[in-house]
């Protein structure tokens, strides 16, 4: 079940929250340190971890899904979000290069199509960065954070999902050894947590980043049929029902 936006934007407003964003951040700018020329799409609710990204040459924009509703980012500036549905992104075919996924897959209501939709979007030479619970971790297991909601995957799982959508991975890393708590003297040992989680239990992190690049010589997944969408430009979301005039209709049907 997707959360509401209000609840994404009051945990990270929190200081768990803050201690979430600096830790994820470290590692996000760890997978992908320099996105110069690039154009990255962020998918869920990842707007807290994009401003790092944002620079004169980098095109940064977000999607929210409708079910969780929309708020404004930047908070300062032009505004570069807006509401979409999940399987029918406002994108040219093949028109992003790097998709940061956070607080998407396991809200997801039909993965299958999404990802398939996330296929289509992706440049050739493009990489996703899916960042998914850890079943294994405590940030699954409890629901004082969004991490607590939707469904968790295992590393293993969450690459074999992508593999089924036509993604191949590259590389994972594991995050957030801090157990989610709000009391501030342990939000402060947050380093300590992260360097002894990452020397001795990596699969017991709460989220795991996995980073996959698009397969351009897979098969369609069985019971799919090929996308034979055209490549839109400048393709902007519309209302999913028109009330028809029925002046034009009948003069369609020849009446």
């Amino acid at each position: 079940m997707r959360l509401d936006v209000t609840e994404f934007r009051a945990f990270y407003d929190s200081p768990l929250g803050a201690v979430t964003r600096r830790l994820l951040r470290r590692r996000l700018r760890e997978m992908w340190p320099d996105l110069h020329g690039l154009t990255l799409l962020g998918l869920g609710y990842a707007t807290p971890f994009l401003r790092p990204f944002r620079d004169s040459e980098t095109r940064v924009i977000a999607l929210m899904p409708g079910p969780q509703g929309v708020t404004r980012w930047p908070r300062r500036g032009p505004a570069a979000v807006a509401l979409s549905e999940e399987t029918l992104l406002p994108l040219a075919d093949g028109s992003v290069d790097r998709i940061l996924l956070l607080h998407e897959l396991e809200l997801a209501t039909d993965l299958r199509p999404l990802l398939r939709e996330i296929w289509r979007v992706l440049a050739p030479e493009g990489r996703i960065l899916a960042v998914v619970p850890n079943r294994r971790g405590i940030w699954a297991r409890l629901d004082i954070t969004p991490f607590g909601a939707g469904q968790p995957f295992s590393l293993g799982q969450i690459e074999q999902t992508l593999r089924g959508a036509m993604f191949e991975p590259r590389r994972s890393l594991p995050a957030l050894y801090l157990p989610p708590t709000r009391r501030r003297f342990l939000l402060r040992t947050a380093p300590f947590w992260e360097r002894l989680g990452s020397r001795w239990s990596k699969g017991f992190a709460g989220v795991w980043l996995v980073e996959a690049s698009k397969s351009l010589y897979a098969l369609t997944p069985p019971g799919e049929r090929a996308s034979a969408r055209i490549p839109l430009k400048n393709k902007v979301l519309v209302p999913s029902a028109r009330r028809s005039d029925p002046a034009s209709e009948t003069a369609r049907r020849g009446g």
